[in-house]
């Protein structure tokens, strides 16, 4: 008999199943004795009566071990009291393998410790959680820009060049050449755009920033749109447009998960539009009025962010930059002193989970500005072709999966949003 789903089994009380899982824990108390079973798809207990069972069976308790891999059959009963809405009622376990001493017990651990074991910790609760409102998120993302006829073009993971600095690059030999782990598709997507219309890719970027930050991996997840004929309003409308999507169906598909990460959603269901629109400087006068410490002309640090974003419910966006806070290929207003970017900042100190703007979309002014970066002509030269065949205005962001899974779980450090996270300390496991 093939194995249910711990998540299905509502569909089968009154009947006999089979689960095929992993022991989260044991427990006995006299003639019964109970074993929590996950699958994956979720947690049941199962009750194991000394009445029901064989004797050898009835024996497992003192043989089994957390994580030790079972097949139980029983039948599938109601129980209001449990998460997953029903129990089972043993009649036989096939033991496929007693585990060794578990390294992570049902108690507290260091985060140094949980790391080194992230291969085993990945299969707790929450762990399980996180990882499931991540699918959702996923899911949610290509749902919208999907469903919206944008086409998925995949930027390189290799690269020629710098996008946002050339301080945060990961150098490596690519037959006899320099190349880079790219830091962002957002250049192959402007050619994806002005090929498609409306483009988007979601994949890894790789950052060399030397930060220990709660909210920094040197491997990330980012989704980049592009669109052709769109300025810096229509833009931010799609970003306001996106941001409540992604709410809206973590708070209907995710229920269960949030309620073992312990999330108050009352915050997350003040997500809506329309969001708060400030101009850079109308954020600095937050800040100035507010007596913190900042520099004109800087871009926010963490603390910025938290006290801008204190003054909100939802995602704020800040646009209309100093210029020299923002990338060479980011447009300016007639004044030439401001950027037509935007940053969106994710509420209860999460920090910036969007960044984006309108291009520039002139080929002279763009050779300037990649030649007062101090940026090779030569391999920008395709890119800058994009100005000299069609060029129109558009525009465009990147969304930071990670950060925007560690704001909607409620989580602390964006460590704990990926399976496997590289930091500056970490590559293994």
């Amino acid at each position: 008999m093939s194995g249910i789903n711990i998540k299905n089994l509502k569909d089968f009380i009154g009947k006999e199943v089979q689960v095929n899982g992993w022991v989260y824990n044991i427990r006995s108390i006299g003639k019964i004795w109970f074993v929590i079973v996950r699958d994956g798809t979720g947690y049941v207990q199962c009750v194991v009566s000394k009445n029901d069972v064989s004797e050898d069976i009835f024996s497992l308790e003192n043989t089994l071990t957390q994580e030790s891999s079972l097949k139980i059959k029983g039948t599938v009963q109601a129980d209001d009291r449990s998460d997953s809405g029903v129990e089972i009622l043993v009649t036989d376990i096939d033991v496929v393998h007693v585990s060794e001493e578990y390294p992570i017990a049902l108690k507290e651990h260091g985060v140094s410790f949980l790391m080194d074991n992230r291969h085993l910790w990945l299969r707790s609760k929450k762990q399980f959680a996180i990882m499931k409102v991540r699918q959702n998120i996923i899911k949610s993302i290509r749902d919208f820009f999907d469903n919206r006829d944008f086409v998925l073009i995949d930027s390189p993971m290799f690269t020629g060049n710098a996008v946002e600095g050339t301080t945060t690059l990961f150098e490596t030999d690519y037959f006899n050449r320099s190349a880079y782990l790219t830091q962002s598709g957002q250049l192959y997507q402007e050619a994806g755009a002005m090929a498609f219309g409306k483009t988007y890719c979601f994949g890894p970027c790789f950052r060399a920033e030397k930060s220990k930050t709660r909210k920094h991996l040197t491997e990330f997840w980012m989704v980049e749109p592009e669109m052709a004929f769109c300025d810096l309003k229509e833009n931010m409308d799609l970003i306001e447009e996106f941001i409540t999507y992604i709410v809206t169906e973590s708070l209907k598909n995710c229920k269960d998960e949030l309620k073992i990460l312990e999330r108050d959603v009352s915050f997350l269901e003040k997500v809506k539009s329309p969001f708060p629109r400030i101009t850079y400087d109308e954020a600095a006068k937050i800040l100035n009025d507010n007596g913190q410490k900042f520099e004109y002309g800087s871009d926010f640090g963490a603390p910025d962010e938290e006290l801008i974003a204190s003054q909100y419910d939802s995602p704020v966006m800040i646009h209309s930059w100093p210029h020299k806070t923002k990338a060479f290929y980011m447009k300016r207003d007639e004044s030439d002193k401001l950027a037509l970017g935007v940053d969106v900042i994710a509420p209860e100190g999460y920090g910036e989970i969007v960044g984006g703007g309108q291009r520039e979309d002139d080929h002279d002014t763009l050779v300037k500005r990649i030649e007062n970066h101090g940026l090779p002509l030569s391999a920008f030269k395709w890119y800058l072709d994009l100005r000299k065949y069609g060029s129109v205005p558009h525009s465009g962001f990147g969304l930071g999966l990670e950060r925007t899974v560690s704001w909607i779980c409620g989580i602390d450090h964006v460590r704990q949003t990926i399976p496997f996270p590289r930091t500056m300390g970490r590559l293994e496991p």
